[in-house]
């Protein structure tokens, strides 16, 4: 289990206990945290969970691969750090993860 704080546009904070193999779009999904629409499921065929890895952890949680960097292309202000949600598997190694949510998405 791993804790992730979600930080909405607007400065809402959601503290999720999120279970190892899950992916941070389903968490947020699930908990109904604001501002993820995940609108394929988590398929990687959209950028409707985009968020804003934390400079801090962007190194623990690494870079996009070339498919989810080829969907970012959709994505609402690209910035370091810019993720899919859906494509962030969730492990004890991201305990205390902190990720940001646009104002909108693509």
């Amino acid at each position: 289990m791993a804790k992730i704080t979600y930080i909405t546009h607007d400065e809402q904070k959601f503290e999720i206990e999120a279970a190892n193999g899950t992916t941070v779009m389903e968490n947020a999904i699930k908990n109904s945290v604001p501002g993820i629409e995940a609108e394929c499921g988590g398929a990687c065929a959209c950028a409707t969970c985009h968020l804003y890895v934390d400079d801090a952890w962007q190194a623990k949680v690494g870079g996009a691969e070339v498919m989810e960097e080829d969907m970012l292309d959709f994505a609402w202000e690209v910035q370091p750090g810019s993720r899919l949600s859906c494509q962030i598997k969730v492990s004890d190694e991201l305990d205390g993860l902190v990720v940001r949510i646009p104002e909108k998405q693509a």
